[in-house]
């Protein structure tokens, strides 16, 4: 990847969008790109968080596995988004893995080499803080609803939150989407079908599509407390 087209990755991340060209060019130098094959881990819950990384094509889950060896999706990213940073930047290992979903290459940047950037740019580490406290808050937020609501209600939620991202056209399994909401395949399997026959949703081959999203907004709003 040439300098000239890092800079362009890295100025599609929320975080770095504000950068004039010589700071983006600058921070372009410091990175490194590397490709992954789908399936292939970028790093493993425990490793030394060394690294943080903006997506330059692909896409890619971070995922947390349990005691019983099951995985729970925290978190999926797409181009030009960044992973991998809270760590970095708490000086932590990494909390939980990140996986490829699909043939992906991404940007590193090394955190001491980022540090010393941010020393003399203020504004872009303040902005980094925000971002932070953000992703904090919707994680609090993911782990309330894990514990409190109905599993067809968190469905709903988690489906919700896709279509904000991507469309009504959801490229992921059951399985996928059972992992992100934390519920068995069966169930997610159980709740799909219940969604497809009421209308709200399709399914075709590995893909979801949301027919109505008033009613799966509605569904995901649970029943009117009194």
């Amino acid at each position: 990847m040439l300098p000239a087209e890092k800079a362009e990755t890295l100025k599609k991340s929320l975080i770095f969008s504000s950068l004039n060209d010589e700071e983006l060019s600058g921070l372009a130098g410091l990175s490194v790109e590397r490709a992954f094959q789908p399936n292939e881990f970028i790093f493993w819950e425990g490793d030394e968080a060394d690294y943080f990384y903006v997506i330059a094509q692909g896409r890619i889950k971070v995922i947390k596995h349990a005691s019983s060896g099951k995985e729970f999706i925290i978190a999926f990213f797409e181009s030009g988004e960044m992973f991998g940073e809270v760590a970095v930047f708490e000086g932590k290992s990494y909390p939980a893995s990140a996986q490829a979903i699909s043939a992906s290459k991404v940007l590193g940047i090394n955190r001491q080499s980022f540090l010393d950037f941010l020393a003399t740019r203020p504004k872009v580490a303040l902005r980094i803080i925000n971002i932070l406290g953000g992703r904090l808050r919707d994680a609090q937020g993911r782990l309330k609803d894990l514990a409190g609501e109905r599993v067809e209600q968190r469905l709903a939620r988690i489906l919700l939150m896709l279509i904000s991202r991507m469309g009504n056209t959801l490229p992921f399994t059951r399985q996928e989407l059972a992992d992100m909401a934390g519920m068995t395949t069966e169930t997610a399997i159980r709740l799909t079908r219940g969604l497809s026959e009421r209308g709200i949703i399709r399914t075709s081959r590995g893909q979801l599509i949301i027919l109505d999203e008033a009613k799966l907004r509605a569904l995901a709003e649970g029943p009117p407390t009194v």
